[in-house]
């Protein structure tokens, strides 16, 4: 028994001791190893970076390091020598977030291939070279908070990889977006929220499932404005100070979409049944803090899968049936149209 205690306690004071000193750790920076897997047969090395400063240099980190955090450090450009290195070919995750970047190397990325995770917001970016995304297999990719006026979409072209990409540009000054038809990136989810967007950006291509355009300067949708976006299930079109007029048919094409956003559109005060011509799919429709204080009584002749709409903060309503007399000869009540039922909530 002596012996077994002895044991664990060599093997726990062994463990506390690889992960307070964890070799090759840069001396500004701190590393921590994580165990996982039967009897922790597999580790993975995170490590923050945050705060240390300028470099041009590659930052010393352990070989098999798969987080890293060089975040709000004063870069100003992304060479392409500063992730290269022991350790940053293995990397699964980079945070590169609230820095000066306003340039980044053709390969500053390129040996990066297992990245999935990548932050870029709160930058000075104004553009990016065509493709230096390419090759990498990103999921999740964060530009907010920089300083985009056109963005070309064939920067996450997938060269060889299938994986579908989670972009975030919110709170840049875009103007427009473009891509090239020659690729067709594989973006799961899209956020150009609070840009400078003056119409719904043309995405013909995209495999999105989620989109938002929230706070943009979009006054107006057009007829088929989304109908390239067939697997969108969520669409976010809320807080457009300047969004007035819906055309109809403006979402045909959406069959596949369920959540449809449009709260917090002060100046929309009318939308015609045929507005929500194409969205048979859709279950949840916001309209709260609009002006539009009814809809027309065939709404739902459009919207066949409606459960739940909220037309203002606590007003809420749901898709009932509404039930017709019984009917002696066939002995059994008699079910008439859909109606919506509302619900107003004492705050």
């Amino acid at each position: 028994m002596p012996f077994l205690m002895c044991l664990c306690l060599w093997m726990l004071l062994d463990v506390q001791c690889q992960a307070g000193n964890v070799k090759n750790c840069h001396p500004s920076c701190s590393c921590e190893v994580e165990n996982f897997g039967l009897f922790d047969s597999f580790s993975l090395t995170r490590v923050q970076c945050r705060g240390v400063g300028h470099s041009t240099n590659p930052i010393t980190i352990p070989l098999d390091t798969a987080h890293l955090d060089l975040s709000s450090n004063s870069l100003s450009v992304l060479t392409d020598a500063m992730l290269s290195g022991p350790g940053y070919t293995t990397l699964v995750s980079l945070d590169l977030s609230d820095n000066s970047i306003s340039t980044i190397g053709p390969k500053a990325l390129s040996r990066l291939r297992y990245l999935e995770t990548l932050d870029l917001s709160r930058n000075s970016l104004e553009g990016l070279a065509e493709g230096c995304f390419s090759g990498l297999p990103l999921t999740e990719v964060d530009l907010s908070h920089n300083l985009f006026r056109e963005f070309d979409l064939d920067v996450f072209s997938t060269k060889g990889h299938g994986e579908p990409i989670t972009v975030d540009l919110s709170h840049n000054r875009l103007t427009s977006v473009s891509r090239s038809s020659s690729r067709s990136p594989l973006l799961q989810s899209l956020s150009l929220a609070a840009n400078q967007l003056r119409a719904v950006p043309k995405l013909t291509g995209m495999s999105l499932r989620h989109l938002s355009l929230d706070g943009n300067y979009i006054s107006r949708i057009d007829e088929g404005a989304f109908e390239d976006l067939k697997d969108l299930v969520h669409l976010s079109l809320s807080g457009l100070p300047e969004l007035w007029d819906i055309q109809p048919n403006s979402f045909r094409g959406l069959q596949n979409l369920q959540s449809l956003d449009l709260s917090d559109n002060n100046k929309l005060r009318t939308l015609r049944s045929v507005v929500f011509s194409g969205l048979a799919s859709l279950q949840e429709l916001n309209l709260s803090n609009t002006g539009v204080t009814s809809l027309p009584n065939n709404v739902l002749s459009h919207l066949p899968n409606i459960r739940r709409m909220t037309m203002n903060k606590n007003i809420h309503c749901w898709r009932t049936q509404k039930q017709g007399q019984f009917h002696r000869q066939l002995g059994q009540e008699q079910i008439h149209d859909m109606v919506l039922t509302c619900d107003v909530q004492v705050l």
